[in-house]
């Protein structure tokens, strides 16, 4: 029995070595002739700051628009992680890429870069929106906008509180008094 399992052990060896030289020499074939190789790709990070106090932004929108040879190559969103790091390694070499970073409570931030073999870090630092310069006026007196800089938020007015309305006679409630211009 122990030579029969010896024998077995040879021939799957053998047929295993055998195999494996196949293998290697299907993979050193001319491929098809559609066969067309993916393109270098290069690690790229971006990293969002505060600008104010140099903190990590998380759960910043980065978004990546690459164009390569005057034709759109990708439009990919990341979001930043704890880190303020956002990651990706599908942009091509040689691609021009146009970054856009978008934040809830700050200003916006773009910039353009050319990706290279040896990938691309680049350093973001949001800053608190400020007020802009405009040329539009708010009504018919040629007055600049009343709207102040910053953030806007939509903001509910709550009712004064006290009493709504007079009453009028004694029994008379729920009234109320109306004046009459002079």
């Amino acid at each position: 029995m122990g030579i029969l399992k010896q024998r077995m052990g040879r021939v799957l060896m053998t047929a295993m070595a055998v195999g494996l030289s196949v293998a290697a020499g299907a993979q050193s074939e001319q491929h098809g002739r559609k066969f067309k190789p993916l393109p270098p790709t290069a690690h790229v990070v971006i990293t969002v700051e505060k600008g104010f106090n140099g903190k990590p932004l998380e759960n910043a929108a980065v978004i990546f628009h690459a164009v390569r040879d005057g034709k759109e190559d990708a439009n990919l969103e990341v979001k930043t992680d704890p880190d303020g790091k956002a990651a990706i390694d599908l942009l091509e070499v040689g691609s021009h890429v146009n970054v856009q970073v978008i934040a809830g409570g700050f200003a916006t931030y773009a910039t353009d870069f050319d990706v290279t073999a040896d990938g691309k870090e680049v350093l973001v630092k949001l800053q608190r929106p400020r007020s802009q310069v405009s040329t539009y006026t708010a009504g018919s007196d040629d007055k600049p906008a009343p709207v102040t800089p910053g953030v806007q938020e939509h903001v509910v007015v709550k009712p004064a509180t006290g009493a709504t309305g007079t009453t009028g006679a004694k029994g008379a409630t729920g009234t109320t008094g109306t004046t009459t211009p002079k």
